[in-house]
């Protein structure tokens, strides 16, 4: 009897990580064709729609741009943790948390002169997503306790503080009942790069180009690696666990804080409950798709970002935005599913009666 199993290549496919994508891409479109065909649209008129308004023209570009930065950011954020084996689930709250502390900036310094409120802004942004990701840092390093769960959590007590500021203390007198903060000072604002696309954009681009090689080219990354494949490893070589899991960590939530002032000062001019928008939950994908490696950050996001831009634009031809949703969850699944076979190679294996007749296990494999 033959049954097929994994087995491990002896090199992995060249340029595998890419095709993987590609083939993820491809299959999300043909899922999502086949969902539009069903409920009565044309697929063809409809991608060629999300194609023109999040990649079609440079005013296009710049939403798409935009939209990316915060994905990036997040993506990056969880990448960081990755990269010493931890899970920052928390970008969502650390991006509402760099939100609010950039606020609380603004509210300060609101006739402090353009370049440093902006600065203070993103500065109290990264200090607020550092400051909630402290818990789980230390949590983490000093007791053990698993960060998947403490970063988590803490993402529900970040909404409920921001709920609790836009309807309290930081509410817009003049916002008739909606839960507002007022809008930023004209200073506090970015500056525009072309149509909408703001600095915000070379600012993370920065910061991930910075992060990508300090990851693969110095020492501290070389030590983040070795700290996540093997404690005892570490151990002998002298680094200090728990303050890698505390550096990482802190570092994880100010990337992240940094996308929720970037957020806030670029395209909200104003908090809201929704100025997060689920960035931090789809950075997790971000960072998958990347393999945690912030070189690949950008280009996931930006394609994430053209995917989202796209999705909200069809809705005035009748298709649901949802659709733009069901294609990231499908790109994730489907480069996932093709990045094993980079991996991996699909083998025959003989079993049972067949393989004791054949007296030779190894006669009975064939590679598929």
């Amino acid at each position: 009897m033959r049954r097929p199993v994994l087995v491990r290549r002896d090199r992995p496919v060249r340029g595998g990580q890419p095709l993987a994508f590609a083939v993820g891409l491809i299959l999300a479109l043909a899922v999502g064709a086949i969902l539009l065909m069903t409920a009565g649209h044309e697929p063809l008129r409809v991608y060629q729609r999300m194609f023109e308004k999040s990649l079609g023209d440079p005013t296009a570009w710049s939403l798409t741009l935009n939209r990316a930065v915060p994905l990036g950011l997040a993506g990056l954020a969880v990448a960081v943790a990755g990269s010493m084996g931890l899970w920052n689930i928390g970008a969502e709250g650390q991006i509402l948390a760099g939100a609010m502390g950039a606020a609380w900036v603004a509210r300060i310094g609101g006739a402090w002169p353009g370049p440093m409120l902006l600065t203070g802004m993103l500065a109290g942004a990264i200090v607020g997503g550092g400051l909630l990701a402290l818990v789980p840092a230390v949590a983490r390093a000093r007791v053990g306790v698993n960060e998947i769960i403490t970063t988590l959590m803490l993402n529900e007590i970040a909404l409920r503080l921001l709920q609790w500021l836009i309807h309290g203390p930081w509410k817009d007198p003049e916002s008739f009942n909606f839960p507002l903060t007022p809008m930023l000072p004209d200073q506090g604002r970015l500056p525009t790069l072309f149509g909408r696309a703001h600095v915000g954009v070379l600012i993370a681009g920065a910061v991930i180009l910075v992060f990508g090689v300090a990851a693969s080219r110095t020492a501290w990354g070389y030590e983040l690696r070795v700290a996540g494949s093997s404690a005892n490893t570490a151990r002998y070589a002298g680094i200090s666990l728990k303050r890698k899991i505390l550096t990482v960590l802190l570092l994880s939530g100010g990337v992240a804080g940094l996308a929720g002032g970037i957020e806030l000062a670029g395209t909200a001019d104003r908090i809201t409950e929704g100025i997060s928008n689920g960035f931090g939950y789809a950075g997790i994908i971000v960072a998958a798709l990347a393999l945690l490696r912030p070189s690949g950050v950008a280009a996931v996001a930006l394609l994430f970002g053209a995917v989202q831009v796209g999705g909200q634009s069809i809705q005035i031809i009748g298709v649901p935005a949802s659709v733009s949703t069901i294609l990231q969850a499908f790109i994730l699944f489907g480069a996932i599913g093709a990045g094993v076979f980079v991996r991996y190679s699909v083998r025959l294996v003989t079993t049972g009666v067949d393989a004791s007749a054949s007296g030779d296990g190894d006669d009975g494999e064939a590679t598929a």
